[in-house]
């Protein structure tokens, strides 16, 4: 009896249905012809903070204030939101959990098709319909605000130093066998993880921010991803924060196998992110020997089992290009000429011939790559950061790429050059690191598939962009389609 009554507490009165059906017809009447429904003040409603009691700090049994829009716990008589009602004149909330709107302080529901919208702005819905017309069309909606805007094309809030995970998270939301799969929440509702798992934390966050990316009905023409990112920091243990700038290639890393284990994948079981991402290659290694040692103990070594070469296969989500290292010329104005690379002869580390040393604590090895499956999306990841023992250097060489018909044919083992029947892809994405290697800035262009136009987003900011202008960048990060999912204009 006593754990009933302390939940009773804590609920804070939160079923007084039972009251409201004992008063029956006046209840009813009162639900239907609230007074105060023309106080409700859309303007200021924001529903992408995270859902706790501006007071208690609470997350149980949470309201909006929707006069003016802060959040309160309860609404029983001697709860926040019950108190907030008398002392400031505001009537009318919205359970955030439930979904219903009730007037305080005479604490009965409210029921009216005139509040639709703001429930929809809360938990947006997209049905099978609506998300197959998603890339077929370009139209601009207006926001409450009067913004208009493109869904998909929005904004994402930089809260103090997120923009190396948001432009992450814009370029997922414009792949879309993963848009689509999150954009329903059906397809992961039924995914059962272990007691205590806090991972699938990050996929019902990143469910409801496609969601809000992708809302045509949205208040404003910009969404805060901070209780995406409240996840991020939970589930990296404070790896990757929102106050201190990141790395974009290690967020994504780390995101993409996160969200792989959380909907259940692993190495033999696929997940959307496999499905999209993961494709394969084969691994030729040769041991080196010691460079310091005599000629004749090198040749002797070199016959050994141990010094032949090893071939294994490995999957991949994403491929690491490397650039050539920067030649520090001047001009005759004494201004660093910045090079430039075309992304075949950088692609060519995949062309099974191409050998590169890599170097571990103890020993070296030769290493040559040859893939042998392609991925419907294709992510480039172009190292433009190397790590010296005091500081961290950034080579900014320009990477002349086209937008479409990349054709990788050539890269494939003779097998796979029969069976794999798509190796041209077009460039969806283009992550871009402006500034200093431990700070700078991130940017990012999407291609807006309904428009075929390409827009350039920069935390809040959004423009379009000419395409022959991306190529100009510092690109970082690059999501490419498979020509057949889905045709590319330009």
């Amino acid at each position: 009896m006593i754990s009933l009554k302390r939940e009773r507490d804590v609920d804070l009165d939160d079923d007084d249905d039972d009251d409201n059906e004992a008063n029956g017809e006046l209840e009813d009447r009162r639900s239907r012809h609230c007074p105060y429904l023309d106080t409700i003040n859309r303007s200021v409603l924001d529903f992408d903070f995270e859902k706790l009691c501006s007071i208690s700090l609470s997350h149980i049994n949470v309201y909006a204030c929707l006069i003016c829009g802060k959040y309160f716990q309860g609404r029983g008589l001697k709860s926040h939101a019950y108190t907030h009602s008398v002392q400031f004149t505001h009537h009318v909330f919205l359970n955030l959990h439930t979904l219903k709107f009730y007037c305080l302080p005479d604490n009965y529901e409210i029921i009216d098709s005139s509040l639709e919208d703001i429930t929809y702005v809360l938990k947006p819905t997209f049905t099978k319909q609506h998300i197959s017309g998603l890339d077929k069309q370009g139209k601009l909606y207006r926001a409450y605000d009067g913004t208009t805007y493109l869904p998909g094309i929005v904004g994402l809030n930089n809260i103090k130093a997120n923009d190396y995970a948001n432009v992450v998270l814009q370029a997922f939301s414009n792949v879309p066998p993963l848009r689509n799969y999150f954009l329903e929440e059906e397809n992961y509702k039924g995914i059962r993880r272990p007691p205590g798992d806090i991972m699938f934390l990050l996929v019902q966050r990143f469910g409801e921010l496609m969601r809000k990316l992708w809302n045509p009905r949205n208040f404003k023409a910009h969404v805060s991803p901070h209780e995406m990112l409240q996840a991020v920091v939970l589930c990296s243990k404070k790896n990757f924060q929102i106050t201190k700038q990141g790395d974009a290639v290690d967020f994504m890393s780390w995101f993409l196998n996160a969200l792989h284990g959380a909907l259940g994948g692993n190495k033999k079981k696929s997940s959307i992110v496999t499905k999209a991402f993961q494709g394969s290659m084969r691994i030729f290694s040769k041991k080196l020997p010691p460079p310091d040692l005599p000629p004749e103990e090198k040749e002797a070594l070199l016959v050994t089992q141990e010094y032949q070469e090893q071939m294994s296969e490995s999957t991949f989500l994403f491929l690491t290009l490397d650039l050539p290292t920067a030649p520090l010329y001047k001009d005759e104005k004494e201004q660093l000429i910045i090079p430039q690379v075309p992304l075949f002869n950088i692609l060519s580390k995949f062309n099974g011939s191409t050998e590169k040393e890599y170097k571990t604590y103890k020993e070296n090895f030769l290493k040559r790559f040859q893939l042998t499956k392609l991925p419907p999306y294709l992510i480039f990841c172009i190292k433009r950061f190397t790590k010296n023992n005091f500081f961290i250097e950034k080579n900014p060489t320009i990477v002349n790429f086209p937008i479409t018909n990349v054709d990788l044919r050539e890269y494939l083992t003779e097998e796979a050059q029969i069976t794999e029947k798509n190796t041209t892809y077009n460039l969806v994405a283009n992550v871009v690191h402006d500034g200093k290697p431990t700070e700078g800035a991130y940017r990012i262009h999407v291609l807006h598939h309904g428009t075929g136009k390409w827009y350039e987003m920069q935390d809040l900011q959004v423009i379009d962009i000419l395409p022959q202008m991306i190529t100009l960048s510092e690109a970082y990060i690059q999501v490419l389609a498979g020509a057949i999912y889905g045709h590319v204009h330009c």
